[in-house]
């Protein structure tokens, strides 16, 4: 079975959902279900079918985030010494050569990435030029505009 990276914090936050699901989310519905039923008819009532509905994506929630938990890698970076190399974890900052913009990314498994988050994927073109570079370097990042060049100012373990 392939294990897929993931940091504590999006383990922590997937568990944290599946709880919240499981034990409030799926008896509210239940519960939604029941008092529908009692209502009769169930061909022509709406709230029935919105709470048959709800159940679906919920049950299907769950399945899908007990599958992510199965195969993930949890990788604790704070846990792991600081060696200024840029790996899976960690958040680094980096000054874009040309126009002197400072962007401040972690690194993270494809699940947690969130671009509003400043959480980029690993398996991201930026992401991917700067795994395995060390502080002070230099890299040269393909984008849809071009080629970048960044500069790896700080690499922190946070």
């Amino acid at each position: 079975m392939q294990r897929f990276p993931m940091t504590k914090q999006g383990y922590d936050a997937l568990m944290a959902e599946l709880q919240q699901l499981k034990t409030v989310d799926r008896p509210r519905i239940s519960a939604a279900i029941a008092e529908a039923r009692a209502h009769g008819d169930l061909k022509e009532n709406a709230e029935y079918h919105a709470a048959r509905e709800q159940q679906g994506f919920a049950e299907g929630r769950i399945q899908d985030i007990e599958g992510k938990l199965s195969s993930a890698q949890v990788i604790d970076v704070a846990a792991i010494p600081k060696t200024g190399r840029v790996i899976f974890g960690v958040t680094v900052d980096i000054v874009n050569c040309d126009t002197d913009e400072m962007k401040t990314y972690q690194i993270v498994g494809d699940d947690e990435a969130s671009i509003k988050a400043n959480k980029i994927s690993v398996n991201s073109p930026i992401a991917r030029g700067l795994i395995g570079k060390e502080e002070g370097d230099s890299v040269l990042i393909q984008t849809p505009a071009g080629a970048v060049e960044y500069e790896i100012t700080e690499v922190r373990h946070i």
